[in-house]
């Protein structure tokens, strides 16, 4: 009998995480695979190992503990903490053991974000350049003090290195809740976060808003898209090694792009339809709600272009459109309205505020003209 494949899935209780969890869950040869999962929850580690998973309760911020479970992986697949660079560098840490112990460079397949491209537009215009991830030269334009970027570079760095093989998924806009067994046992979350957060201010202030004018430009993506291109990934890696890792390994996640000021239209109309909104036209935030909602960080005001053209060359087929984005928003909102409001910005607030390094702040509050 073939040994089974040693899998870490960090982040297996989130939106993304659980999403992925679960196709591996169900994949036809899920009994060669021995996943292993972290969770601060007893309750969830309990439901989990009934599904077949290996659990540890135990937190994120366990170095120790993270080093550990990744020197035992054969496979990481890192859908935690896109900004936490010392969770980062325990979970390289194990890789490197791995390697000695082994021989062969284990396999990391890590989270990051289209924040990575964004700019300090304001919400004032959209930019012309579309990153393309099958173009290295392009995104290694990216200053360091890029969201998302300082761990996006520890990373390939580490790939160059040679003894670990790391691969880049990085989604743009994630729209949709999800669904599925772990959603129906209460392990896994169900909303994502930029979509949900720009309703619950409109919910608060009365009225869909936008920063700026809203010209600025985002792609998006379902979240079944997104989890669809993990497994993608991991098939193409596991059906041959040379599929491009390091700078060759960036796989953006996008199938449409939209401005923020269409997102909220579409808000606004919502809201008059479900009788919470004052007008179906959106009005600009103003500087007390930029302070209120994104403590002073206009994030939602800046641009984000990207095409998925290597995602897209090893077989991912993304098949939900900006038109399932805008057919969302209205169950979105319902959902949203069962929920504390007011928990859920301070929630997403100090999300924002935590995972935005201070050179990327200063960057995005002072916005100037357009290129």
């Amino acid at each position: 009998m073939s040994p089974k494949t040693n899998i870490l899935l960090i982040g297996a209780t989130g939106h993304i995480g659980g999403s992925v969890l679960l196709r591996f869950l169900e994949r036809s040869d899920a009994a060669s695979l021995s996943i292993t999962t972290i969770t601060r929850s007893s309750e969830k580690a309990g439901k989990l190992r009934t599904l077949g998973v290996n659990v540890v309760v135990g937190s994120y911020s366990d170095f120790p503990l993270l080093e550990k479970l990744a020197s035992e992986a054969d496979v990481i697949i890192d859908i935690g903490d896109s900004d936490d660079l010392p969770a980062a560098r325990a979970t390289l840490r194990g890789t490197e053991k791995r390697f000695k112990a082994t021989g062969v460079a284990p396999i990391l397949i890590h989270t990051s974000g289209t924040g990575v491209l964004s700019d300090n537009a304001a919400g004032m215009y959209a930019y012309e350049t579309i990153y393309d991830d099958a173009n290295p030269e392009q995104i290694e334009t990216l200053a360091p003090t890029q969201f998302h970027r300082n761990i996006d570079l520890e990373l390939i760095n580490a790939d160059k290195q040679g003894y670990v093989k790391t691969y880049l998924v990085i989604p743009s806009m994630i729209y949709g809740i999800a669904s599925g067994r772990l959603v129906e046992l209460g392990i896994q979350n169900r909303q994502s976060f930029q979509i949900p957060l720009l309703i619950c201010m409109s919910l608060d202030r009365g009225q869909g808003g936008m920063v700026g004018e809203g010209k600025n430009l985002w792609p998006n993506v379902h979240i079944d898209d997104v989890a669809d291109l993990y497994v993608v990934l991991y098939d193409a890696i596991i059906s041959n090694p040379a599929t491009g890792h390091g700078r060759e390994g960036i796989y953006f996640a996008e199938n449409g792009e939209i401005s923020l000021y269409d997102v909220g239209v579409a808000i606004s109309k919502v809201l008059v339809e479900l009788g919470r909104g004052k007008s179906a036209e959106p009005t600009p935030f103003t500087e007390e709600e930029v302070d209120k909602y994104f403590a002073g960080i206009p994030y939602f005001g800046s641009n984000s272009r990207c095409v998925a053209t290597r995602s897209r060359s090893i077989g991912w087929q993304p098949t939900r459109t900006t038109a399932d984005l805008f057919a969302s928003i209205k169950p979105e909102t319902e959902d949203l309205l069962k929920q504390s409001i007011d928990d859920w910005i301070q929630q997403a607030r100090q999300r924002l505020v935590t995972a935005l390094d201070l050179n990327v702040v200063a960057a995005l509050v002072e916005p100037v003209s357009a290129p």
